[in-house]
């Protein structure tokens, strides 16, 4: 890499002898401007406005306007010999952590590279106690007519130098943020963290400049003879008015251009917060429903004929047996008496006749009473 400066790092009492070579380089596309009725080439001609003629450039040299606009003529000379240590030192006045550079500050970035052999020694020693004390190392630098400030720090085994402004050359944010008052809620802060979470996992060498292979399409095309590739369609871009909704619609595409796994996709979806919407009350039932009263009136209207068969049956019941056992009481009494003429057989069987078949099944029978032959012994003992 070629140097575009060359001095000294100042480490105390250590001189360390330095190549500046740039860290840094441009791939953009770069356009010429032309003559657009006929493509010739625009060029700008430095013209001396006293003499109006074209110059060259070593006749070109620098100048300062003044307020009134007289121009005072700087050499390189001058430059050469300003009253500053930093003319061809890079002065290093403390060493800092890294985190109280704000990167707002920082610029162009240069690689540091030792010059020759004896800058090997002191250039190791510096960046193995930069490496050892985690801290960055604050240095000032002429470079192209004006002093400025730099940090230091190792990248791999060598020792990169990041151009910084001066503090009083950073804005202060004011008026930047919103004026309003605005709250968020945590279902919000818990998409956006779901939305980093996805997004956040990046390959930095993964990512490449689109816009100038693109551009580089379209110049082949045209020197082709062919039509420049058509742009797609953009997206139709509009006030956000559902914030949760773009924050999950953000989720779910993040999670399908990352290709997740349908499993956790669908649990994402499901963990989703989502606002239920609001139906005022009636106080009417809907139709085709009953309230609690209602069908319990209905219930015991369709069930009271039921009850009241069987109860009729049941009497019915009740009332034949207590026949039945009557009349067999008052023929045994007959046939004790001498009264009764049929035999005590026909008798029971006639009375069991009469008694229906399915009262004697389900009521059950009742104690049976004292047969002839013991009343009959009762009254002999008793006279």
């Amino acid at each position: 890499m070629r140097s575009i400066w060359n001095g000294a790092i100042s480490f105390g009492l250590v001189s360390i002898p330095i190549k500046l070579v740039n860290a840094t380089e441009s791939h953009s596309i770069a356009f010429r401007q032309i003559h657009t009725e006929d493509g010739g080439r625009i060029r700008y001609r430095k013209v001396c406005e006293l003499e109006d003629r074209e110059v060259t450039q070593s006749e070109i040299g620098k100048g300062y306007e003044d307020a009134d606009g007289t121009i005072v003529p700087i050499t390189d000379e001058d430059l050469a010999h300003l009253p500053i240590p930093t003319a061809r030192t890079i002065d290093i006045v403390a060493f800092v952590p890294a985190d109280r550079i704000d990167p707002l500050q920082m610029g162009s970035a240069y690689y540091l590279a030792a010059s020759g052999a004896p800058a090997a020694k002191p250039y190791t020693l510096l960046r193995e106690a930069l490496k050892r004390s985690n801290r960055v190392a604050i240095a000032k630098f002429a470079l192209r007519g004006r002093e400025r400030l730099g940090m230091l720090r190792v990248v791999g085994d060598a020792i990169a130098m990041h151009g910084l402004l001066w503090p009083d050359e950073v804005r202060a944010p004011e008026g930047v943020a919103p004026d309003a008052d605005v709250s968020v809620r945590d279902q919000e802060l818990d998409l956006a963290d779901a939305l980093m979470d996805t997004l956040g996992e990046i390959d930095l060498a993964d990512l490449h400049d689109e816009y100038r292979e693109a551009l580089e399409e379209v110049i082949a095309a045209k020197a082709a003879g062919e039509a420049p590739p058509e742009a797609p369609e953009p997206a139709a871009s509009g006030k956000v008015l559902d914030l949760m909704a773009a924050l999950e619609s953000s989720v779910r595409a993040a999670r399908e251009s990352r290709g997740a796994e349908p499993e956790a996709a669908e649990a994402a979806e499901a963990a989703e917060v989502r606002a239920l919407p609001r139906h005022k009350r009636t106080p009417k039932e809907p139709a085709g429903k009953k309230s609690t009263s209602t069908a319990r009136k209905t219930a015991g209207k369709k069930t009271a004929p039921k009850a009241s068969s069987a109860a009729s049956r049941a009497s019915g019941a009740k009332k034949s047996t207590a026949k039945s056992g009557e009349s067999a009481g008052k023929a045994a009494a007959r046939k004790a008496t001498g009264t009764d003429k049929k035999t005590p057989a026909k008798a029971s069987a006639r009375s069991s006749a009469k008694t229906p078949a399915r009262a004697s099944a389900k009521t059950p029978a009742k104690a049976p009473a004292k047969t002839p032959a013991k009343k009959t012994a009762s009254r002999r003992r008793s006279a």
